[in-house]
């Protein structure tokens, strides 16, 4: 039996102490949880999924158990994980189990030497925010994630990216050789409908007609730049729900919006979403703005292009690579004109029926066609059989 043992501690949100009752589901931990599912799903014959975790309570150690049935095992290793974060960026040997190992993020025993440590070994880089846009990460964090991109660069057998984009950046920030693999995500099966539409619609207050992004006032993400299209005449006073917390580092969404002179209410952010909210927000929106200036994949791109929802997104690389002629691009930089205003002529054009909403929509359902979690899995146990 041939086991490939997943360090999982991403794939299962931890709970703060602020937000106990409903730890938010960032996109790392949907990466990572559906990846790990994938893999045990497609675990060729012969084969199994361990699951590694950092030092952590009983309870927690079930609940692994729980979200991800059909995997061979749990397994902690001795150190908490902001302990053995801290180690393994400073190269001291803690032991992960040994054999093939794979991580969904930087989170991994990069470091050679002994008999302790896997033999084979495959991270995961999501995108090169760490070297481009530092500040949009929390203090520390880039720091990190730049040591252990170089520690990757030393001792990876291979190194996953999710676009092609990132593997032309990430090669120019570390020495990655020949080793980088594109291999993307898809959308979740757990983004469906709610049984109760109307009465879910209801309660989020959602306007007749709406514009949907997703985001906050970290500058990196073009929110502030889609603030001001919405007060543009293009944009024919549709209001613009935003999937984010209102505050960024003392900056609110809603206090931009008042600057921008917008009504109360015409730019609203609606904070952490469940996933059945996100599948009726899709399918309800008239457009998808994804005005980021740097990316990594996409991921509510693509969902929003899975609901046949118009996509209107920035000319980032990897945004571009996502939808491939299926979404509205905009250029960012452009000394003709402001962005803001290049976003609002986009998006008046959806509104107003001048671009083809309809052609938008099934060329977005065809082009999520493209993407699955089944062939992702697939696509990783042949890399690591490669190796």
């Amino acid at each position: 039996m041939t086991t490939l043992r997943v360090i999982a501690d991403d794939a299962v949100a931890r709970t703060s102490a602020q937000q106990s009752s409903r730890p938010r589901i960032n996109g790392l931990t949907r990466y990572a949880s559906e990846l790990t599912r994938a893999l045990i799903d497609t675990a060729p014959p012969e084969c199994d999924v361990e699951l590694i975790v950092s030092r952590r309570p009983r309870a927690e150690l079930d609940e692994f158990g729980r979200q991800f049935p059909g995997a061979a095992g749990t397994t902690p290793v001795s150190m908490p994980h902001g302990a053995l974060a801290s180690a393994w960026a400073n190269g001291v040997r803690v032991a992960a189990g040994t054999g093939i190992l794979h991580a969904p993020s930087l989170f991994a025993p990069l470091v050679r030497g002994d008999q302790h440590v896997a033999r084979q070994l495959v991270v995961t880089v999501h995108d090169t925010i760490a070297w481009t846009h530092p500040n949009s990460l929390e203090p520390g964090v880039a720091a990190w994630t730049r040591r252990m991109a170089r520690r990757a660069a030393k001792h990876a057998d291979a190194i996953v990216v999710p676009s092609h984009a990132v593997a032309a950046e990430l090669a120019e920030h570390i020495d990655v050789g020949e080793r980088i693999r594109v291999i993307p995500g898809a959308t979740s099966a757990s983004i469906v409908l709610p049984a109760d539409p109307e009465v879910r619609a209801s309660w989020l207050k959602l306007p007749e007609r709406f514009v949907l992004a997703s985001g906050s006032m970290d500058p990196r993400s073009g929110i502030d730049a889609l603030i001001e299209a919405a007060a543009l005449p293009e944009f024919q006073d549709v209001p613009v729900l935003i999937i984010g917390e209102d505050a960024w580092r003392g900056r609110r969404i809603t206090e931009a919006a008042m600057l921008a002179g917008l009504p109360e209410g015409r730019v609203r952010p609606l904070g952490a979403v469940s996933d059945s909210d996100l599948a009726l927000l899709l399918k309800r929106a008239e457009a998808f703005v994804a005005p980021s200036y740097a990316e990594g994949f996409g991921l509510m791109a693509l969902e929003a292009l899975a609901f046949g929802t118009p996509l209107v997104h920035s000319d980032a690389p990897a945004l571009v690579e996502l939808a491939s002629g299926a979404g509205y691009p905009v250029v960012r930089y452009n000394a003709g004109s402001s962005y803001a205003q290049r976003l609002a002529t986009a998006v008046g054009s959806v509104l107003a029926g001048n671009a083809d909403a309809e052609a938008l929509a099934t060329l977005g359902r065809d082009r999520a066609k493209a993407f699955s979690w089944r062939d992702s899995g697939a696509r990783v146990w042949q890399l690591h059989a490669e190796l």
